[in-house]
C-alpha cells in the first residue's frame, strides 16, 4: 500500500492515478470524505486525516510501503511561516508514529536555503526534519510549474496582460509538468532508493515572453508581457485576492529568482519532458469559451 497526501492537487492527484493506473494499491489522504468519493470509485483506500492531525495521518501511514507528503502553499490564517512550520511537524511525527520505511516529498529548487526564499523556506524545514524520522527521504526539489499560469490566468484573461515578476521576461528557466512530477512521485515510491537523496526535477527552459507567446497563441489574441516594478510586487499579487502578509511571502520568491540563488545542488537531476504547449492547452480555456472583458 502506498499513501498519497494532496490527492485534489495537481501532482498528488497525477501520482495516485499513475500507481491505481498501474494496479498498486494506494490509500489517499483526504480531508474529509466527500473529497475521497471520487478515489474510492477508482479503487483507493480512502483515509480522511488533514495533514495537521498527526495521529489521524500516523494511522494512514501504518502499514505503508511507502508516502508522498507534501506542504500545501495555502494561504494562512495568521502567519504563513508558522502555521507551515507546525504542519512540518505534524508530518513528521506522523512519519515516526506511522514507521513507514520510505517518504517521498515535494520539495523545492532552493530548498536547501536556511532563508531569503519566501513561501519555500518551510520546504527548508520540512526536509530536515524528516531526515531525523529514520525513514528513507526522497526530497524532489522542482524548478518552476508550468501549471503556475493558472495563478495569474485572471489578469491574462480580464485584463489581456502576462504580468511578470522581474526586470526581464527573455530569462530562460526550466519548467515542470506537474504530471511528470507525479509519475516520478509513482516511480520513486515503487523503486525507492536505499539512502535518503535529494532529486533536482528539471523540465524543458522557457522564458516567461515564451509563455506568453503560447498563450496568445491558444487564446488566438496577443496576450503582451507586462513586467511589474519590484516595488508593486506585493500590491499586483494582492490584488489577486490573498492578504497582504502572504503577498509578501510570495514575493519573497520573486525576489529569491531575481538574485539568482535558486540553483540546482541535488544529489541527481531527473529530467521531465513534457512541453509548455501541451501543458497549457489542458488548463487554458479555449478562445470560444474564455473569459474576455477587454477591448477588441
Amino acid at each position: 500500500m502506498y499513501a498519497i497526501a494532496g490527492v485534489t492537487g495537481h501532482v498528488g492527484g497525477h501520482a495516485a492515478r499513475t500507481l491505481l493506473d498501474r494496479g498498486e494499491p494506494v490509500r489517499v489522504l483526504v480531508r474529509n470524505a466527500a473529497k475521497g468519493a471520487d478515489w474510492a470509485r477508482r479503487g483507493a483506500d480512502v483515509a480522511v486525516a488533514d495533514l495537521s492531525d498527526a495521529a489521524a495521518v500516523a494511522d494512514a501511514l501504518r502499514g505503508c510501503r511507502g508516502a508522498f507528503v507534501l506542504l500545501p502553499a495555502a494561504e494562512p490564517e495568521a502567519d504563513f511561516h508558522t502555521e507551515q512550520r507546525a504542519l512540518a511537524d505534524a508530518i513528521t511525527e506522523a512519519v515516526i508514529a506511522g514507521q513507514v520505511p520510505h517518504v517521498v516529498m515535494l520539495s523545492s529548487v532552493g530548498a536547501e536555503l536556511p532563508e531569503g526564499t519566501g513561501p519555500i523556506l518551510p520546504l527548508h524545514y520540512l526536509e530536515n526534519r524528516l531526515r531525523t524520522t529514520g525513514a528513507i527521504i526522497s526530497a524532489l526539489r522542482s524548478f518552476h510549474f508550468q501549471e503556475k499560469v493558472e495563478t495569474v490566468l485572471e489578469a491574462v484573461l480580464n485584463d489581456g496582460i502576462y504580468p511578470n515578476f522581474g526586470e526581464s521576461a527573455d530569462v530562460p528557466r526550466p519548467m515542470n509538468a506537474t504530471h511528470d512530477i507525479g509519475v516520478l512521485v509513482a516511480d520513486t515510491l515503487l523503486s525507492p532508493p536505499s539512502s535518503s537523496e535529494v532529486v533536482d526535477v528539471v523540465g524543458p527552459e522557457y522564458t516567461e515572453r515564451r509563455v506568453a507567446e503560447v498563450l496568445s497563441a491558444i487564446l488566438g489574441r496577443e496576450i503582451p508581457v507586462v513586467n511589474i516594478p519590484r516595488a508593486g510586487w506585493v500590491d499586483a499579487i494582492a490584488s489577486g485576492g490573498v492578504s497582504r502578509h502572504f503577498a509578501e511571502v510570495l514575493a519573497g520568491l520573486h525576489d529569491a529568482e531575481e538574485r539568482g540563488i535558486l540553483q540546482s545542488s541535488g544529489d541527481r537531476v531527473h529530467r521531465c519532458h513534457t512541453e509548455l504547449e501541451q501543458t497549457l492547452r489542458e488548463i487554458v480555456p479555449e478562445p470560444a469559451t474564455a473569459e474576455w472583458t477587454g477591448q477588441t
